[in-house]
Order: C-alpha cells, then structure tokens, then sequence
C-alpha cells in the first residue's frame, strides 16, 4: 500500500498515528500565570540534546478556552517553564484521566488524586511519585505546519530521580516499566531490554 497523506489513506483509522512507535509520554505539569496547576499527557515528545540536556513535546490540539492551542502550553507561554513526569505502568489510569478536555481551571492533580509535589528550581508542580520527573526552562516554542501544531523545546534544568529506580549505579528503566504510546488507543509497556555495544567501542 502506498499514499499521500494529503490525499488520504482510505482505511477507518490514521496510519501514521501507529507507525512512529513505541513513543514515550511526557507527562507536563505545568503552573499558570493565575496559580492553577495543570497535568495533561503528551505522546509526541523525546529528548533531543545531552549537553545540555534538552526535550521536546508537540501538542497538536487547542481548547475553545484556550484561544488556539491547550492548557499546558497556554502556561508554558506565560511562565516560560514546564515540568515533564515519566509515566510507569501503574500511573496509566490517573494519566489517562488527566488526558480529559478539562477546563482550564481543573488542577488535574486532584481530578486523577496525583501526589503533586513543589520543584525546586521552578515555580511548577511536579508528580510526586513518578520515576522521573526533569525540570525544564523553555528555550523555543515553534509553530509547525497545521492549525494548532505547536513544538516545545526546553533545557532542563534540574532532576529527580526516585531512588528505587536507580539500580547499580544506574536508572534501570524495568523497575518501574515506563508507559508507551503505540497508536489509535493501544499502549505498551517495556519489559525487557537488551544492550548492544557500538562499532568500534
């Protein structure tokens, strides 16, 4: 099968949604202007930089009260900064519901009962419980191609990192199982893992 995307696949769901996968979640807690905390689950999201470290997450939808785009980066807009939390196995059903068209002003901590905890070196509130969550100062919000598709680009600026989740010196990702996007409404966990060694090292 082939096809332009602009001319349309043909078939009952996108095909592009499932095949850039497994994607990771970015879980982004984010405080706005007012106060208001906000959690809300993006799956087009990655690092993208080491030194320094940087991420990135695209949000490719708006809210009517939000004026052309959705809560978190509504926030990002007025504060500059953003908190993103790891998704485990365990957390899927408070992420899922914290995925809702909530209004604005829901803390979607207390909607899913999350833990939320203060960061330290921003004013946002992170997952208290996640097994990583990475504090991040913006660095470039990028309109892209499409009405409501925006890119977010964030150094980050402080870590933390649940002890158990550090095995031998190491954040041993199968202590805790992180959450995957696959596509459509499908999710995956990681389970297993394997380690290959890089020509020439």
């Amino acid at each position: 099968m082939f096809y332009r995307p602009a001319d349309g696949h043909g078939l009952p769901h996108n095909p592009f949604n499932a095949v850039v996968t497994p994607r990771p979640i970015a879980w982004v807690s984010t405080r706005g202007a007012d106060g208001s905390d906000n959690l809300a689950p993006y799956s087009f999201f990655n690092g993208v930089a080491y030194t320094p470290p940087q991420v990135m997450f695209a949000s490719t939808g708006a809210k009517d009260d939000r004026d052309g785009t959705k809560d978190s980066v509504a926030n990002i807009r007025d504060t500059g900064v953003f908190c993103v939390n790891i998704v485990e196995e365990a957390m899927k059903d408070a992420m899922n519901q914290t995925s809702g068209p909530w209004e604005a002003t829901t803390d979607e901590f207390e909607l899913a009962d999350i833990e939320k905890a203060d960061c330290s070196e921003i004013n946002c509130a992170r997952v208290a419980t996640a097994p990583a969550s990475m504090e991040c100062k913006v660095t470039q919000i990028v309109k892209i191609e499409g009405e409501f598709n925006v890119v977010v680009f964030g150094e980050v600026i402080g870590m933390h990192l649940r002890d158990n989740c550090i095995v031998d010196g190491i954040f041993d990702v199968l202590t805790y199982k992180p959450l995957t996007r696959l596509g459509y409404r499908d999710y995956s966990v990681v389970r297993d893992k394997f380690s290959l060694n890089r020509p020439g090292e």
